[in-house]
């Protein structure tokens, strides 16, 4: 706006501003002032309050570069240049291109009732703080009567902003009043102890310092320094207490430079005259001094830190700053204060902005007996670890318009009682995810709300009479709305389509169903739509072609079925990203049906389409999008070769090119026009002839799964020197492999498997200590691994299995600390296995050393590695008895969900046959000894392993019995233990094995009679058991003898109950007999005297003739 003239008492007439600065005469200090020179740095620290638009906490970044993390986010979201996520990211650092909150914030409610949000608006409260730069006293009463566009929270935005903006043209005081010398010479002081790498200081020399020193303005009247802004100055070195020379200093800014950790000041305290004081992200750290309490005057104090630089152990002496108006100690370490912090805020009246993101203070006071702060506008309490309900006493905030409680540990449902916060415009509860419960219907009566974001709070339920509520309201507001990462399911409604300010809409990863209403054409103002990762089952709608301002579109990872056309895109002039897939296990079909000449309307700069029918030709159309920068056509269905005209697009940007998992034939020229090509990856394809050389610019190459035939060209590592990742496996490439890839210093992953390469493996590996990942099995490789693999010291993945490796492990392999998947199977490596791979490779999961010629014993050191969960010894010369101590790896036992493994290839023996894993090796749980000389008994202590899923001992000399305790392996699917000498029974508990498919004790010594109930009523094929000549009963036809006799008890019942049974009836049958005997024999001598005399007679002869 341009103002011709303006009056404050006696003060200054404005010629241009571009904000109406309200000027007020001090009795100390006259407010008026000429500016210094100071350059156009675009606000100084606006983002410093402002958050909500340009930087919530984040005035750290502030106006300067306008949000340092919206790449970040960008990413994240796939937002091109208002990403939605930006709200939230906007609210802590500010904009990189003026994100969503910049959107949402500066276009969204610009002026509109700017008075009441503070930062939220541009011109909100520009009172406040262009007040504090003119260093007036009228900044409550400017406030006031800001009204519609000036208001309430003031500059917290702006002013910083504006002050660079300001330019003062004439004032009724003297215009040729020079700085004093007192303080040109405490400025000078003050610069002598400054490092100032940039000169941005060389102004600072001769001349007046009131009008041609940088950063400096001086009272128009008097002369005085009033204001230091030397924000984002690149400044570093001491802060001479010369400053306290400048005796009506009103305004400093030291933010944004790199004070190298020292502590604030103390003196600062005494600059008793200041009202603005900003210090956020200047490196300060330690103890934030209390004197800074002293400042009576001040209404402006930003301490924002990027990290726990600072601390604050006590917060009591804020009580003498009753006159602040904005307070921001975001980042600085609050823990210490973390009981009390509320009651200190609650000491502040006159508190319309607070900003206490990142403070560690955990307790967030569920009550407050009286609420002393009820004129806050803006409140930020996000990233603080709060593990309570949301207290009761932020409902009497009713001033309230910006609330920001994301990033904490928030529990319980959103309550209900957000109805009575009418003034709300911006509320983000995101990153709670204990939060749960459903949204409350009373949201949907916050018509003022343009905000809202609830992404990942473990809401469940619908959304039908939520968004009913909103799109009711007479002129609903919301501007962006984002539920993403949630548990909402059901239909979309129809009611969406109400939502007609609706700039950003975020749905994706929950369970929504069905189809886009056919009202989401009624969005005209939509920018952003991200609908990816649920469960939408029905069609694309045709009336979303009618969003003509919508910029990014994502529909990925759902169900769609039916067709799209060209009335899709018909009135899409604005979009640059499109992402459109259906999710791998999808059964439906989503075809494009588009005609070759069809010329889209829009200019896309990325596109990314997966699992759809876009072929079988190649895309035409894209032929027209000159400002793609990422081209994905991944499962596309195309089955063409690839037009000269894409190869010959040497103009455009293009940075990503995906073509994978198609069925795209012919060669790729040797050299492409893509000069800022950097990702390619076109695997899984039927493109033929030699291996491609691209631009230098590449880092990563995935060519796997191609017919590219010849060598790797020699000089690969000088044509592409910043390669990271290069996969070209499974091809038909021969010869050896070049030296110069021992140039490329930053490559990560280097996968050359399933070729036919030949040579031995070159000595270059000292230069390539990036390196985490190297597969090259499958080939015919010669010669032993180099001493150089040793300096691999960030090494998590080594496949070299099936060559012609031979030569024993050299021992600067024991460098590998982060080895977790070792595979030399299938080679002639020889000699007694390391007892270092136990002691020094601690991280290891997988250890395949199979169908080699190591010999001597199994080291006890491999019971060392507490992660293993595969152990692959097979087809060697082992001996020795097995380590009882195995059965103590706990990877075996217990799950860990953090055991991330590589997806690399390994052959594992089950069910008999040798399987190829890929994808899920990290349930693979399996121990393969056979095909050895071991000897002696199997452990018991390997019934321990619960998680066993195979377990191969076969081929060895094993004696004793099958240990009774292998029956408590419940997930055991494969059990071989033939070809050993294994004596006695069959164990019963192995009766209990419900997982087990796949058995075999072929050629033992086995006796008795097999099992017959449960999982072995299942394993009846005769080759089980056959060389057990002393086995019987089924499945063998052999009957086993006295079969009553030796029925074995199985679980505690079967044979065990015809056993009771038997012997139940002989006593049955037996007692009746011996009560008949006794009194046939003893009636038959108590009636018959005679008997009886004759019976004790007898007794009385017998015992005279035996003694």
């Amino acid at each position: 706006m341009e103002l011709n003239s303006m009056q404050a008492g006696s003060c200054c007439t404005h010629i241009r501003a571009e904000l109406i600065l309200i000027l007020s005469p001090s009795s100390q200090d006259p407010s008026c002032f000429v500016e210094a020179g100071l350059g156009d740095r675009g606000g100084t620290a606006g983002g410093t309050a402002g958050g909500t638009t340009d930087g919530t906490a984040g005035g750290t970044a502030g106006d300067i570069t306008d949000d340092t993390t919206d790449g970040t986010t960008d990413d994240t979201t796939g937002g091109i240049t208002d990403d939605i996520t930006d709200v939230t990211t906007d609210s802590t650092t500010g904009g990189t291109t003026d994100s969503t909150t910049d959107g949402i914030a500066d276009d969204t409610i610009d002026g509109t009732t700017g008075g009441t949000t503070g930062g939220i608006a541009d011109g909100t409260t520009d009172s406040t703080t262009d007040d504090i730069t003119v260093g007036t006293t009228d900044s409550t009463t400017d406030d006031t009567t800001g009204g519609t566009s000036g208001g309430t929270t003031g500059g917290t935005i702006d002013s910083t902003t504006d002050d660079t903006n300001v330019k003062l043209s004439s004032c009724n005081g003297d215009l040729n009043v020079g700085c004093t010398e007192i303080e040109k010479k405490a400025l000078l002081k003050f610069k002598q102890d400054l490092l100032d790498p940039s000169d941005l200081l060389s102004s600072w020399a001769t001349g007046d310092c009131c009008r041609s020193w940088r950063g400096v303005r001086c009272s128009n009247m008097t002369g005085r320094v009033v204001k230091l802004d030397l924000a984002a100055s690149d400044l570093s070195g001491e802060i001479n207490p010369s400053l306290l020379d400048l005796k009506y200093l009103d305004y400093l800014d030291l933010s944004m430079n790199n004070f190298g950790g020292i502590r604030i000041p103390d003196f600062f305290g005494s600059l008793e005259k200041l009202r603005y004081l900003n210090l956020s992200s200047a490196s300060f750290s330690g103890t934030i001094p209390h004197n800074l309490g002293n400042i009576s005057s001040l209404l402006y104090l930003d301490l924002y830190q990027y990290s726990f630089e600072s601390n604050m152990n006590d917060l009591q002496w804020l009580f003498g700053l009753s006159s602040l108006e904005y307070l921001n100690v975001g980042g600085v370490d609050l823990s210490g204060a973390a009981a009390n912090w509320l009651q200190a805020i609650n000491m502040l009246p006159s508190l319309l902005e607070l900003h206490l993101p990142n403070c560690g203070l955990y307790n967030l006071s569920l009550s407050l007996p009286f609420v002393n702060f009820t004129k806050l506008s803006v409140l930020d309490l996000s990233s603080s670890g709060f593990n309570s309900t949301i207290p009761h006493w932020l409902f009497n905030l009713t001033s309230l318009s910006y609330l920001d409680l994301n990033l904490n540990n928030l529990q319980g449902s959103i309550p209900d009682t957000f109805e009575s916060m009418k003034s709300l415009q911006y509320l983000d509860l995101s990153q709670n995810t204990f939060i749960g419960g459903q949204i409350p219907i009373s949201l949907g009566n916050l018509c003022k709300l343009r905000t809202l974001d609830l992404a990942n709070t473990n809401i469940s339920g619908g959304i039908h009479d939520f968004v009913k509520g909103l799109s009711g309201c007479s002129n609903s507001s919301l501007e962006s709305l984002d539920l993403g990462n949630n548990r909402l399911g059901g239909i979309l409604p129809n009611s969406l389509g109400g939502l007609k300010n609706l700039r950003y809409l975020q749905l994706w990863k929950n369970s929504f169903s069905g189809s886009i209403p056919a009202s989401i054409r009624n969005l005209s103002s939509l920018k952003e739509f991200y609908l990816l990762q649920n469960q939408m089952n029905g069609t694309i709608p045709e009336s979303i072609g009618q969003l003509s301002e919508l910029v990014a579109l994502d529909l990925s990872e759902n169900s769609w079925e039916g067709v799209i056309t060209e009335a899709h895109f018909s009135n899409l002039t604005k979009l640059k990203e499109l992402t459109i897939s259906l999710t791998s296990s999808s059964r439906n079909t989503l075809v494009f049906d588009v005609r070759n000449e069809f010329i889209p309307p829009f200019r896309l700069t990325y596109i990314f389409i997966q699992n759809c029918q876009l072929g079988p030709n190649f895309p035409a159309w894209l032929r027209t999008q000159k400002e793609l920068t990422s081209i994905r056509l991944n499962k596309a269905g195309i089955s063409d070769t690839i037009p000269d005209w894409f190869w010959k697009l040497s103009l455009q940007p293009i940075s990503e090119l995906d073509l994978a998992y198609n069925q795209i034939s012919g060669r790729v020229p040797n050299s492409l026009g893509f000069s800022y090509l950097s990702n390619v990856d076109l695997s899984s394809n039927r493109f033929k002839g030699p291996l491609p050389l691209w631009s230098s610019n590449v880092s990563t190459l995935y060519l796997r799964d191609n017919l590219f035939s010849g060598p790797i060209p020699r000089n690969i590592g000088e044509k592409m020197p910043l390669l990271t990742d290069l996969d070209i496996s499974w091809n038909s490439l021969n010869g050896s492999i070049p030296l110069s890839i021992g140039k490329l210093g930053d490559l990560t992953t280097l996968i050359l498997s399933n070729n036919h390469l030949s040579g031995e493996i070159p000595q270059f590996w000292n230069n390539l200590t990036n390196l985490y990942i190297v597969e090259m099995g499958n080939n015919s490789l010669s010669g032993g691994i180099p001493s150089s693999m040793g300096f691999l010291t960030s090494l998590i993945f080594l496949g070299l299995s099936n060559n012609n490796l031979s030569g024993e492990l050299p021992s600067s392999l024991q460098n590998w600390t982060s080895m977790q998947s070792l595979d030399l199977g299938e080679n002639r490596f020889s000699g007694n296995l390391p007892a270092w791979i136990g002691e020094s490779m601690s991280s290891l999961l997988i250890l395949g050393l199979r169908s080699n010629l190591f010999s001597g014993t199994i080291p006890s050191q491999l019971c060392n590695l507490s992660s293993l969960h595969i152990l692959y010894l097979a087809h060697n010369n082992l001996s020795g008895l097995i380590p009882s101590c195995l059965g103590n790896l706990s990877g075996i036992i217990h799950m860990n969900p953090e055991d991330e493994l590589y997806e690399g290839r390994l052959m594992v023996v089950t069910k008999g046959r040798d399987n190829e894993y890929y994808s899920i090796l990290y349930l693979v749980n399996s121990i393969d000894l056979s095909d050895n000389n071991l000897s002696g008994e199997i452990p018991e202590e390997l019934g321990s392993l619960s998680r066993l899923g195979t377990l191969n001992l076969s081929m060895n000399h094993l004696t004793g019995k099958i240990p009774e305790k292998i029956g408590s392996l419940k997930l055991l699917e494969t059990l071989d233990l033939s070809i050993n000498q294994l004596s006695g029974t069959i164990p019963l508990s192995m009766s209990s094995l419900t997982a087990l498919n796949h058995l075999n004790l072929s050629y033992n010594n086995l006796s008795g009679k097999i099992p017959s109930s449960n999982q072995f009523g299942t394993l009846n094929d005769l080759s089980i058991y056959e060389g057990n000549a002393a086995l019987c009963g089924s499945p063998l036809p052999k009957k086993c003898p006295r079969e009553d006799e030796t029925t074995q008890v199985i679980d505690g019942k079967d044979d065990e109950d015809g056993d009771e049974f038997q012997m139940l009836w002989f006593y049955v049958s037996m007692g009746p007999g011996f009560v008949v005997g006794f009194w046939v024999v003893c009636g038959t001598l108590v009636l018959k005297k005679s008997w009886r005399y004759a019976y004790f007679q007898f007794i009385d002869d017998m015992k005279d003739r035996f003694f």
